[in-house]
C-alpha cells in the first residue's frame, strides 16, 4: 500500500543524496514531499550547516517544518535525517494522523515536545553504533525509551561511525548500510 510521506533533510540542506532518497522511495509507490527548509542553501560540511541553523535557530526550523506539512493531508508519515528529525518528530506527536515515523541518525526525548508519543503509531530509529553525534550526544537513549514507549517500535543500529551515512552525496554515506536500512524502511511503509 502506499504512504504519502513528509521527509525533511538534514543540517547541510536539501543535498542531491536526499532528494535520491526521496526519488527512490517514489520509485516504490509513495508519495514523498522533500520541503526545503534552508531557502535553497545547502552547505558542503555539517559545521557549516549547524552554524547556519544555530543563527536560524532551531524554533525556526521546527516552525518551516510545521507550515510545509499545513497543506498536506493529515494522514502522513514522518520523516527525517539528522536535523529533520526534530520536525518530523514533533509534527508526528502534535498533529493527528501521524500514520508512522521515519527518524534516521538522530532521536530526542519524546518529552522535548510535551506528549507522549502517540496511541498506535509506529515508528522505527535509524543510526551508526558508533556514531559520536548519535552514541555520544543521548541520541541512542532517546530512542531506546521511545522504541520502549511505542506499541510498534523498532531501533536499527548499523555498524560504523558515521552521522548521516544514508545521503549519497555525502562522504560519510555508507553504501551497505543504506540499502539495508532503504529495505527496512520499505517493510514498515508496507505494513501501514
Amino acid at each position: 500500500m502506499m504512504a504519502e510521506i513528509l521527509l525533511f533533510h538534514h543540517a547541510q540542506g536539501l543535498t542531491p543524496g536526499v532528494v535520491m532518497f526521496a526519488e527512490q522511495l517514489r520509485h516504490t509507490g509513495h508519495i514523498v514531499h522533500t520541503p526545503d527548509l534552508f531557502d535553497g542553501c545547502i552547505f558542503d560540511d555539517l559545521e557549516k550547516g549547524l552554524k547556519f541553523v544555530r543563527e536560524l535557530g532551531f524554533g525556526e526550523v521546527i516552525k518551516r517544518g510545521e507550515q510545509a506539512a499545513n497543506d498536506l493531508p493529515m494522514k502522513l508519515v514522518y520523516a527525517g535525517f539528522s536535523l529533520g528529525v526534530l520536525p518530523a518528530q514533533m509534527l508526528t506527536q502534535s498533529r493527528p494522523g501521524a500514520r508512522g515515523a521515519l527518524l534516521f541518525h538522530s532521536c530526542v526525548p519524546v518529552s522535548e515536545f510535551g506528549q507522549t508519543w502517540p496511541k498506535g503509531v509506529p515508528v522505527q530509529v535509524h543510526g551508526m553504533d558508533a556514531d559520536p553525534i548519535f552514541v555520544g550526544e543521548g541520541d541512542i537513549e532517546a530512542a531506546r525509551a521511545l522504541i520502549e514507549e511505542a506499541e510498534q517500535g523498532e531501533l536499527f543500529l548499523y555498524t560504523g561511525n558515521q552521522h548521516i551515512f544514508t545521503d549519497s552525496s555525502l562522504p560519510s554515506y555508507d553504501a551497505d548500510a543504506s540499502t539495508l536500512l532503504f529495505q527496512r524502511v520499505l517493510r514498515f511503509l508496507a505494513a501501514l
